[in-house]
């Protein structure tokens, strides 16, 4: 193969890898993001809960009082009772009392209510406080095992970085700015694969000649339709009987 075909080979594979990893690197603050909204959701449903709790725990405490104010009114009714003259004021006087009882029981079915929706409403923020709290754990690990990306990431583009430069100095520098021109033109990507007589990512059929010059591996040969510069990749030998046999052995 010729030499600086091969180096542009390599050079389209490091510039590839370190696009990825940099694109990987690019997204890490969505990322971040992304997991600080999963604790927040967690969050937002403990918040919600205690909230429901107290404000049941308040509602509950107002009816308490007003239960507090109807069996003072009972208290003094069943004195004012034992005063009346007459039995029309009797009956006056119990029909207050009745009324009043009633409104104990009706208060007092409420305040019953509310204490079984406030068991309720304790275990949802049971609930709620163990989702958060599996939520952090695993958020916490999501974040170390990005941490650990990330350290790889910027690793793998430093040594990226020093290889190009390697490879960089050592191919013709018309080859490599034909490499990079093609580059910046076609989203990073300036080598392709021809197989079967096409160009393997603009699709274009490329004319016989072109693709038989293609397959000798021997020039710089760029696609008339993309520019990208093309190389062929031969098809495996076929296994040999002898080494068929050495294989066995």
């Amino acid at each position: 193969m010729h030499a600086d075909l091969e180096r542009i080979i390599a050079l389209q594979r490091l510039d590839s890898a370190a696009s990825d990893a940099q694109r990987r690197l690019a997204e890490e603050p969505e990322r971040q993001k992304a997991l600080e909204a999963r604790l927040e959701t967690a969050r937002q449903h403990v918040t919600a809960a205690k909230a429901q709790l107290t404000d049941n725990q308040t509602a509950r405490r107002a009816l308490e009082k007003d239960v507090a104010v109807h069996q003072g009114r009972l208290s003094k009714f069943r004195d004012q009772l034992m005063a009346v003259k007459t039995n029309q004021e009797y009956q006056a006087m119990q029909k207050e009392i009745e009324f009043a009882q009633g409104g104990v029981k009706e208060i007092e079915d409420k305040v019953l209510e509310l204490m079984l929706e406030a068991d309720e409403l304790t275990a949802a923020l049971k609930r709620a406080e163990a989702e958060l709290a599996s939520e952090t754990k695993a958020v916490d690990a999501d974040r170390r095992a990005m941490a650990g990306e990330i350290a790889t990431l910027t690793a793998s583009v430093e040594r990226i970085t020093a290889e190009r430069a390697d490879l960089v100095r050592v191919i013709d520098p018309q080859v490599l700015a034909i490499f990079e021109l093609v580059a910046r033109g076609r989203r990073g990507i300036a080598v392709a694969e021809a197989r079967d007589g096409i160009c393997t990512i603009c699709h274009v059929r490329l004319r016989p000649q072109v693709f038989n010059n293609i397959r000798r591996n021997d020039s710089i040969i760029q696609c008339d339709s993309c520019q990208r510069i093309l190389y062929f990749v031969p098809a495996a030998a076929p296994a040999t009987s002898d080494s068929i046999s050495h294989s066995a052995q």
